[in-house]
């Protein structure tokens, strides 16, 4: 488990994304908090763990690191570079210089002597993507990194990548509302035999119907600067929301399930990392593996929340310009 071989065969079905415990929901819980979610993940046997340098500025790997002593072994431990704060600001940076520095950083932080995956967190696009990768192909052979991935990338993006090194994972944002992977990176990671790591499966909370009002949202949570949050798109999606509860209700599970369930159902090489700051919400999560829904249904799920029903981009104009991927704007 300790080196990742064979892309998607080698990752569990689903892993735990550790951003919500330290970054970008508003304030996070406290540390001691965090460390009795990922304690308990462990403990129900949770062997996948998602984190990166830019979470908390470092203070997400310092967690994850406390949690793992004496348990290394138990997970496919995953983080990321290229993407980290900076004097307080957010800075894109995917040179080969500050990858190899990133990487040494994170290992002390985590505490350990490798990382079993290793994600170029966004492509700089000053920088060309094999210079990245060749970086982190160099950080494989010195064995500080099992596998090399990429995120929030194209398919073009991803071919460039894989004529320098091989690609274990592509981790791009994928759920009912966000289809962007179904432009060509869900079938291109299928063919290749790669991982295409799902984040925010649950759509930033909207699927897990546990967003009630955006407006009432932490004053520094990301979903105030996102557009299906605004006043003019969130009364259109909010009218989404009881159809989805019908759904799941008739599914007999919860809508964050239901969205889970649609997700691995559209692959065995795709793989949910939901996250939350809830112990009860992780194992609710994790139950979605157990379950199995009709065919039927979860095609109806997938017509009742898509690109066409649902109201306003994914990203602002700003962080949209930071993202490789396929979008549908580029291909209307």
């Amino acid at each position: 488990m300790t080196v990742l071989e064979g892309g998607a065969r080698a990752l569990p079905r689903m892993g735990l994304g550790c951003m919500n415990l330290s970054h970008a929901y508003g304030v996070p819980p406290s540390e001691e908090e965090g460390l009795a979610l990922l304690r308990a993940a462990l403990d129900d046997g949770v062997t996948h763990l998602d984190t990166a340098t830019l979470y908390g500025a470092g203070r997400n790997e310092e967690l994850v690191g406390r949690a793992l002593r004496g348990r290394r072994d138990e997970v496919v431990l995953a983080s990321k570079g290229g993407m980290a704060m900076v004097d307080g600001v957010k800075v894109i940076d995917g040179r080969p210089s500050t990858l190899r520095a990133q990487v040494d950083a994170s290992l002390s932080r985590l505490g350990v002597d490798h990382i079993d995956l290793y994600y170029l967190h966004r492509w700089d696009k000053t920088v060309p993507i094999g210079e990245s990768v060749g970086a982190l192909s160099s950080l494989v052979d010195a064995g500080k990194i099992g596998a090399i991935g990429l995120s929030e990338v194209s398919v073009e993006r991803l071919r460039e990548a894989q004529a320098v090194a091989p690609i274990a994972a592509v981790q791009n944002e994928y759920s009912l509302w966000s289809r962007n992977p179904e432009l060509g990176m869900l079938s291109a990671t299928r063919d290749a035999g790669i991982a295409l790591v799902a984040f925010s499966p649950v759509a930033r909370g909207f699927l897990s119907d546990s967003v009630a009002d955006p407006g009432e949202l932490a004053e520094k949570d990301i979903r105030r600067a996102m557009p299906r949050f605004s006043s003019d798109n969130w009364p259109a999606n909010e009218a989404l929301l009881p159809r989805w509860r019908a759904l799941a209700a008739e599914a007999e599970c919860t809508p964050a399930q239901l969205a889970l369930v649609w997700l691995l159902s559209r692959g065995e090489h795709v793989v949910p990392i939901p996250g939350t700051t809830s112990v009860d919400h992780m194992r609710e999560d994790f139950a979605a593996l157990s379950l199995s829904v009709d065919a039927a249904l979860l095609a109806r799920a997938g017509e009742l929340i898509s690109t066409s029903t649902v109201s306003g981009p994914r990203y602002a104009p700003g962080p949209a310009a930071e993202v490789d991927a396929e979008t549908f704007e580029d291909a209307s």
